[in-house]
């Protein structure tokens, strides 16, 4: 059996990885700025993150969501606390995806309604739901299409303020910065716009934090700079440091009911160990106001590069948008500097390290991209 050919892979085999650096099995050290998606949040083999985990796996690794898993409790109690969401409601689940996907169908259970408010150049997932609130069609098959999501220009409140009038909305779901779309940032107002109108209208406001949240922007939610609330966050990726984790924390006002949604594998007993390590990490070692801090600094100093268009971003999720010319940048960083970096197309590139990341590192990763551009 072959592997399904999906992914435009680089020819690198990383064996080894410790805080932000990785290694291939050719010894060859990396710097690693983009985590896997932003996945690594506290960085690789964190030592307290691999004795959490491994502590667990000697007790019990796994049982389903039909016995008492006091680690599901403690994590939500760890969440409230390190987020500020104190009085919200968790819902465990695998991936970022699948979170959304809930997100999605419990704001529909709640008011009954079925219409979606997403944006153009939205990334929600894969999943059906998911994937139909995504703007790229090339992904989006046949059986997933639906006339129940409602696709609005960016940071346009005119448009938005008329689509309440047009439709029944359910639920509207905004990244507070988009990944995918080019590290594009949800402005204050945009945000408040939404909430005060789902307020209105009795819709769910839907955060989608997989990407942007979990500390990376300096906040613990990327929306949180708006000063509002909404009804569900979702969340994966920096949640678990690599293991699969992803979750949605609910609003008091949403009630449970038995059934109403399900998972076999989400909150197991080895994904809370990870979940409550990561939290315990960022908690005890202010990865929040690294991140913010690290972030400035790198922000500012990537501004100050004529060549570059503009370097969006909040924290360290960071995009640097560069001319077409330019276009070999990344691909330089990797295979001559030997760092990691993300991209979104056309010729973005994605910043997105662990929230431990050092000053140091950061300052490796701008000698060589000053080299880089010098050089191209």
């Amino acid at each position: 059996m072959k592997l399904f050919d999906v992914y435009p892979i680089n020819p690198i085999n990383i064996v080894k990885g410790q805080g932000s650096l990785v290694f291939d099995d050719k010894g060859t050290e990396y710097l690693d700025l983009y985590g896997g998606h932003a996945v690594i949040s506290i960085g690789h083999t964190n030592p307290h993150y691999v004795k959490r985990l491994e502590d667990q796996l000697h007790q019990i690794g796994f049982y389903s969501n039909s016995i008492e898993i006091p680690l599901q409790k403690q994590l939500a109690e760890k969440l409230g606390h390190v987020s500020g969401k104190e009085d919200y409601q968790l819902f465990l689940c695998n991936s970022g995806a699948e979170a959304n996907e809930n997100a999605l169908k419990l704001a529909s259970f709640y008011n009954g309604k079925k219409k979606v408010i997403a944006f153009t150049k939205a990334f929600h997932g894969r999943t059906s739901l998911a994937v139909a609130a995504t703007d790229n069609p090339k992904i989006v098959a046949p059986v997933n299409e639906t006339g129940n999501v409602v696709f609005l220009p960016w940071n346009d409140e005119a448009a938005l303020e008329q689509a309440f009038k047009d439709h029944e909305v359910s639920s509207v779901i905004i990244e507070g910065i988009q990944g995918v779309g080019g590290i594009q940032v949800a402005p204050v107002n945009f945000l408040q716009k939404i909430r005060s109108l789902c307020d209105e209208h009795n819709a769910v406001f839907i955060a989608d934090s997989v990407q942007c949240g979990y500390g990376r922007t300096g906040k613990f939610f990327s929306h949180d700079f708006a000063g509002v609330n909404a009804d569900i966050y979702s969340m994966a990726k920096g949640m678990g440091n690599g293991f699969p984790v992803g979750g949605i924390i609910i609003s008091p006002k949403i009630a449970p009911s038995y059934g109403m949604l399900g998972t076999t594998f989400g909150g197991n007993h080895l994904a809370c160990a990870a979940g409550l390590a990561v939290l315990e990490v960022i908690e005890k070692d202010n990865l929040m106001q690294n991140a913010a801090e690290i972030g400035d600094y790198l922000i500012t100093e990537l501004k100050k590069f004529d060549q570059v268009k503009e370097v969006r971003g909040r924290g360290l999720m960071i995009g640097i948008d560069l001319p077409e010319e330019l276009a070999n940048v990344k691909k330089d960083l990797l295979f001559k500097h030997h760092i990691f970096t993300g991209e979104a197309k056309p010729n973005v590139i994605r910043l997105l390290p662990a929230l431990n990341l050092t000053k140091a590192h950061a300052d490796r990763f701008l000698e060589a991209f000053t080299q880089t551009l010098n050089n191209a």
